[in-house]
């Protein structure tokens, strides 16, 4: 049997169909509404953890740099030491003062350069330090972001767990649907749809009025929509209007005030003649 082109089928069935989407769509946005913002909490966390990672990476290797710094800085002092033992104990054989002057500025430069290293030394040391409790504290950060990722992410799989089945059935039976809609109508439809803020595309006709924006709708257009003529957009909103009836939504007339009824005085006939 040929498939039957969307095209073909009258505006009636189009609008019934188009509506039966917008309701199956919305029950998916519900769902996803029940995970609310989980999945961004998610994906935040683990952007945060990736630069936390990488942050504790960083501080460890200038940590290492620095430990390399005091360990070269030690074997220069001691360098230094070594030729100013060697410097002192020539001091003790000079022949004159010219010998003299060059061992005694020899030994104040190694000295100086043993002031100079013990001072950087002291600084790195400074700032292992700092970069230590800089990495206790992302380490704690890490740990404690790890845990909040775990659950959040403990509690979107139990959400997704319960409306999983469900979901993948609704998504199934839009698909279904689509196929049963001319593109260009599907196209406009999701269009509106985005734009919408609530997501809907097509809405039926409340109260003389567009069930999307509110707008009243004149009196000639709702004739038009209950003909099912053509495909009618709200002028206002843009969104697709449809007869509640044949969206097969019951509208509860408006209750009309009763009237307190007037209580009619009753005479009261005299029983008894007058003297």
């Amino acid at each position: 049997m040929a498939k039957k082109d969307p095209t073909d089928m009258p505006v009636e069935d189009k609008l019934k169909t188009l509506y039966q989407l917008q309701t199956t769509l919305s029950s998916i946005d519900e769902k996803r509404e029940l995970r609310g913002e989980l999945p961004l909490e998610v994906e935040d966390l683990e952007d945060e953890i990736a630069g936390l990672e990488t942050r504790i990476e960083k501080i460890e290797r200038e940590i290492n740099d620095y430990q390399q710094a005091v360990s070269v800085k030690r074997g220069e002092i001691g360098e230094a030491q070594a030729s100013l033992n060697r410097y002192k104990t020539q001091l003790n054989d000079v022949k004159n003062n010219r010998e003299y002057d060059t061992l005694t500025k020899e030994i104040e430069f190694q000295s100086l350069e043993i002031e100079l290293c013990e001072k950087k030394i002291r600084d790195a040391q400074n700032k292992i330090n700092d970069k230590n409790t800089e990495l206790n504290n992302s380490r704690n950060e890490l740990d404690e972001r790890r845990a909040d990722l775990e659950q959040k992410k403990n509690e979107l799989d139990e959400i997704m767990e319960e409306t999983r089945a469900e979901e993948e059935a609704l998504k199934d039976k839009a698909k279904d649907l689509e196929m049963k809609i001319e593109p260009r109508l599907l196209q406009s439809f999701k269009r509106i749809r985005k734009s919408a803020r609530n997501g809907l595309g097509i809405v039926y006709v409340q109260r003389d009025a567009c069930g999307g924006c509110f707008n009243k709708i004149p009196p000639q257009r709702q004739l038009d929509i209950k003909m099912h003529k053509k495909i009618i957009p709200c002028e206002y909103c843009g969104r697709i209007l449809i007869d509640p009836e044949l969206a097969g939504v019951k509208i509860e007339a408006p209750k009309t005030e009763e009237k307190p009824k007037r209580k009619r005085a009753i005479r009261r006939r005299k029983t008894e003649d007058e003297d």
